[in-house]
């Protein structure tokens, strides 16, 4: 366990904003986390840092979960179940499934984040969420330092949803998730989104799970800021899901628009559509802006503050809400 004082977060969050933290406390075991909550019970847990907006000085002690370890649990003829620790990069455990040819999260390629906060999120992308191969989730709970074992059923996945953001909120630490995944007849998921056209760009007709990853890769790197090269958190909106009926009245006034049925009384409206009408791709206001490719993300062009890029994103919400009658939610954490 590592502790600093007055340190700056911006290194530790993909939005790149620059605010501090009073005391900063890095865990990489098990027993520094139990040795911490023996003493503190008011904290902040930051993981990857990549689904939040940081816009003041966090007081309390920043807890940056950065234990590592990938290991498999047990297998069977088809399926293998791995666990990964909460601070493994998820986009590194992705590379690594796909080197044990494991598959299942191939279509997650290039998300940004740990594992540990997958399920909190249920992140998703091109027609697969996370949920489809958590097998359990490993969690101490914070008020009585017991480590407890939620199933798939238990953490009550939804739509970028579970019991985590919920009920469970605030009173668990994931430290570890195992994922049941295939070892071989993988079903592979190229139907969705720009998927195919890549795979046919590039000249592959039976493709592997490593080929529907580096198509996932490279729509990603086309469309999506590096965090890297400029501050962003990926979709900053949820793509909102309406009704049936609702949608029938929207389709005649709007014929043009994407849109993918969720179930018999469910369409859901793709965001960045949603604010690419209301002009906003592209913009800037300062260092905040929408990016050029892609209008759900939301960027820091450099000394955007936290409170700059809420404005924006309200701003949008404003003009959705006006247009369209749909209320866009935000998909980032707003701390």
């Amino acid at each position: 366990m590592k502790i600093q004082h007055n340190i700056s977060l911006k290194p530790y969050n993909t939005f790149g904003i620059d605010v501090k933290a009073t005391q900063f406390v890095e865990i990489t075991s098990l027993d520094d986390l139990k040795t911490f909550l023996n003493t503190e019970k008011d904290f902040f847990i930051l993981g990857g840092g990549s689904n939040i907006l940081l816009t003041n000085t966090i007081d309390k002690p920043v807890i940056h979960i950065n234990t590592k370890g990938i290991a498999i649990v047990k297998q069977t003829n088809r399926h293998v179940f791995v666990k990964a620790q909460a601070g493994e990069n998820w986009h590194a455990f992705v590379r690594w499934c796909i080197a044990h040819n494991f598959g299942g999260v191939e279509n997650l390629s290039l998300i940004p984040g740990n594992v540990g906060t997958t399920p909190i999120q249920n992140i998703g992308a091109y027609g697969v969420e996370v949920k489809d191969t958590i097998y359990e989730v490993e969690a101490l709970e914070i008020s009585t330092l017991s480590t407890l074992t939620f199933t798939n059923e238990d953490c009550a996945f939804g739509y970028r949803n579970s019991i985590f953001k919920n009920e469970a909120k605030g009173k668990y630490i994931i430290t570890g998730v195992t994922f049941k995944l295939t070892k071989e007849h993988h079903q592979l998921n190229s139907s969705y989104g720009a998927i195919q056209s890549e795979l046919d760009t590039q000249h592959c007709k039976n493709p592997t799970i490593a080929d529907i990853s580096k198509a996932v890769i490279a729509i990603r790197q086309r469309k999506l800021p590096n965090p890297e090269e400029i501050g962003n958190s990926g979709s900053f909106f949820k793509n909102p899901v309406i009704t049936s009926t609702r949608f029938e009245m929207f389709i005649k006034k709007y014929p043009e628009a994407p849109h993918y049925i969720v179930s018999n009384d469910a369409v859901k409206i793709p965001a960045g559509w949603l604010v690419e009408q209301c002009g906003f791709k592209g913009k800037r206001f300062g260092d905040a802006g929408v990016h050029k490719n892609q209008a759900l993300v939301l960027v820091n062009y450099g000394d955007a503050t936290g409170e700059e890029i809420v404005a924006l994103s309200e701003k949008i919400q404003q003009a959705v809400k006006k247009k369209f009658g749909i209320q866009l939610e935000t998909e980032v954490n707003i701390i």
